[in-house]
């Protein structure tokens, strides 16, 4: 049985940036709902107001800018799927999209209510952490955008604020050498919340060099991480068995897991070291 709330319907977004001011204290944004509903059935968030997002125009689809994919706060996880500049250039994002929940909830839930829910196990925040994207938060004060590593806060906490509306995730277009890989451990083959789940980015020159290296990963800590020491220890070095096997050990130092129904924390902190070694194991063996 849900609460009593009052849906609001806003036609534009400037409406819908209104209502999140005047409402501030009391009041939630929702397009997909497969987050909010459970919540609020649970009795884990009570509303007064909750704010239609899903039809705003401003919101909907993904388009290439200024060097990056901007995918809007409406776009859902089964349009990503589908859409073939992400296969071809994104491939981490889309191997992530493909095992978020089932299809049902994938025709529902948004790639950005995914990141706005702040759950430390949400399946797109590694590879867009990898990827370096950051989000957009808009206010009837105006715009300002955030790296996703400085967006979670806590569990279910970010830096988005009552008034302020996550708008779009926005996406650097990788350059040319960069390889990536994606990697989930559940209980289940689908349909299950991460156990573990990571993401990998290294961008190599044409001698096999890393220049750049991003390791993430979910559910072995209060919010999604970096392990930064780790992408460390493979910038500047050619990528071998023994740069990975450190690589992969200080990927799982990083680690702050607990011990829940899906895992224990010891098992969580190994699964961690064993499936950033896999990942770049398989970027490094790519031709």
């Amino acid at each position: 049985m849900l609460p009593e709330f009052e849906l609001l319907m806003p036609r534009t977004l400037a409406e819908a940036l209104a209502m999140l001011a005047d409402y501030a204290l009391d009041v939630l944004p929702v397009a997909g709902a497969t987050n909010l509903i459970p919540d609020m059935r649970g009795g884990r968030r009570c509303p007064r107001y909750v704010v239609n997002i899903a039809s705003l125009p401003e919101l909907q689809g993904i388009r290439q800018e200024d060097g990056h994919l901007v995918i809007g706060a409406a776009v859902t996880v089964a349009e990503v799927l589908d859409d073939p500049r992400i296969a071809r250039m994104m491939p981490v994002l889309r191997d992530a999209a493909a095992v978020l929940a089932s299809p049902l909830v994938r025709n529902r839930a948004t790639v950005v209510g995914n990141l706005a829910n702040a759950s430390p196990a949400a399946d797109m925040a590694p590879p867009l952490l990898a990827l370096d994207a950051e989000v957009e938060l808009a206010s009837t004060g105006g715009v300002r955008r955030v790296a996703l590593k400085d967006f979670f806060v806590d569990v279910r906490r970010t830096v988005c604020q009552p008034h302020e509306l996550v708008t779009a995730v926005r996406v650097p277009l990788p350059g040319f050498g960069s390889r990536s890989a994606f990697y989930k451990i559940g209980l289940r083959n689908a349909d299950a919340i991460a156990v573990v789940n990571g993401a990998v980015r290294v961008d190599l020159d044409e001698g096999g060099v890393c220049r750049t290296a991003r390791i993430a990963l979910g559910a072995v800590a209060p919010t999604p991480i970096r392990a930064y020491e780790a992408e460390r220890a493979l910038e500047g070095q050619v990528l071998t068995p023994e740069g990975i096997a450190e690589a992969a050990r200080r990927a799982a130092e990083a680690t702050r897991p607990i011990d829940d129904i899906r895992g224990a924390a010891a098992y969580r902190r190994y699964v961690a070291g064993v499936i950033v070694r896999r990942m770049l194991e398989g970027v490094g063996s790519k031709e």
